[in-house]
């Protein structure tokens, strides 16, 4: 599988900015570039993308497109539509938002957020930001979430039959989906079930980790993978047994170091499984 994640260098040249993928150990990336990059920026960042053999695996579109703030909901479908028109002209594997919170918190828990109404919402608010490009070459996707569609492998797959564009695709985040200690502990069956549902739409995944803390009531809290009781023997397993080169992205940690430490553990794990994984970096 294609293991990615950030880089700490700010992007200006592509070869140096891939070169540092590289050096990271790196074959798929974050799209760095804006929705206004010129045609010619585009281009050469596609060559040096193909020259270094790292796939471009996602296009962040993050907002809320269900904000109950008309100008910022506003404001989020025209970020959607733009991320998934640059997700398209970069040939990404997909262009991934969450489907956005009724409260004022963008990505935050509200009452409504789980209710039909908003899911009749989330399903004509994605047909238009699909229907507005028409995508050819990449898919849009919504990241599970906890307390938001899709919070579950069943409520995606209602998702993906209830919007009914070609160009939605499914995006795994497991640790997202783990929201209570029945999941956490039976986190192994949950992945299985997401992967043998989602497989034929799965378009990249997120990698980190979860604890579950002992303190009253239930405290889950991300951590570095393999610092938590996330089952990535399973998660990659499902995985290679899918699609050998479907991209697994790092992320939410705030130094180079940390994604160091992320990767070496997924390679070692990926190691004890004979699963095939990017290299190590070259020292």
């Amino acid at each position: 599988m294609r293991l990615g994640g950030p880089v700490f260098t700010p992007y200006t040249q592509p070869e140096a900015w891939f070169a540092e993928h590289k050096a990271s150990g790196y074959r798929a990336c974050y799209c760095p570039l804006e929705p206004n990059a010129s045609d010619a920026d585009v281009q050469a960042f596609c060559r040096a993308a193909e020259y270094a053999g790292v796939v471009i695996a996602e296009v962040g579109a993050w907002s809320n497109p269900l904000s109950p703030d008309e100008n910022e909901r506003k404001r989020a479908l025209d970020r959607c539509v733009q991320a998934l028109s640059l997700a398209e002209r970069v040939g990404a594997r997909c262009c991934v938002n969450i489907s956005g919170s009724r409260g004022t918190q963008w990505d935050g828990p509200h009452p409504a957020n789980l209710t039909p109404e908003t899911f009749e919402m989330v399903v004509e608010t994605t047909r238009a930001i699909i229907d507005a490009v028409q995508p050819r070459r990449t898919f849009f996707t919504l990241e599970t979430m906890p307390w938001m569609v899709p919070d579950s492998p069943d409520s995606y797959l209602d998702l993906i039959h209830a919007i009914d564009r070609r160009a939605f695709g499914a995006h795994l985040d497991p640790v997202n989906l783990i929201c209570s200690p029945q999941r956490y502990f039976a986190n192994g069956a949950l992945i299985k079930d997401a992967i043998q549902k989602l497989g034929p739409y799965l378009r990249s995944c997120h990698a980190k980790d979860i604890l579950l803390h002992t303190h009253l009531t239930v405290h889950l809290d991300e951590v570095v993978a393999g610092q938590g009781g996330l089952d990535y023997s399973t998660f990659l397993r499902e995985l290679q047994r899918l699609d050998p080169d479907l991209p697994l992205m790092l992320e939410h940690l705030p130094d180079a170091s940390q994604y160091a430490t992320a990767a070496a553990y997924i390679r070692s794990v990926a190691a004890r499984e004979g699963i095939p994984i990017n290299n190590p970096p070259l020292l």
